[in-house]
């Protein structure tokens, strides 16, 4: 969309998915840097650390995010198949009860269209990154 590669690759479409490419757990980078301050705020609290999944707990395939991807930037995206990856599961989906449990987290950005404005919306206003 940012115009950085003339195409994305979508690696296999031969997946036992609904539309033969991979399903993913898409999360707002909002998202991940709040669950990160909430398991430092935990550690200088005194409590004890630990491994955390997190996702919004929703399966958004390859195909479909590109597909919102193009609606959102209004941008074609050419896209082109290739082999899959060796060992890539059809589907991944977090769960994320342990990080809500032990540390209050939620997403509070579930969608994948909001996860996706939001990262363009940057980038048109950030094109080099945050470079002087």
């Amino acid at each position: 969309a940012l115009g950085n590669r003339d195409i994305v690759n979508v690696f296999g479409d031969n997946y036992l998915t609904h539309d033969g490419s991979c399903i993913r757990d898409y999360l707002h980078v909002n998202d991940i840097a709040q669950a990160h301050f909430l398991a430092l705020e935990r550690l200088l609290n005194g409590q004890k650390g630990g491994n955390y999944n997190l996702g919004n707990g929703n399966g958004y395939s390859v195909k479909e995010t590109i597909d919102v991807a193009r609606s959102v930037t209004g941008n074609p995206i050419p896209i082109e198949t290739v082999h899959r990856r060796s060992g890539d599961p059809g589907t991944l989906i977090s769960s994320s009860q342990k990080a809500i449990i032990e540390l209050g987290w939620n997403p509070k950005f579930p969608d994948l269209r909001t996860i996706i404005e939001t990262a363009w919306n940057w980038h048109k206003s950030h094109q080099n990154g945050f470079s002087s």
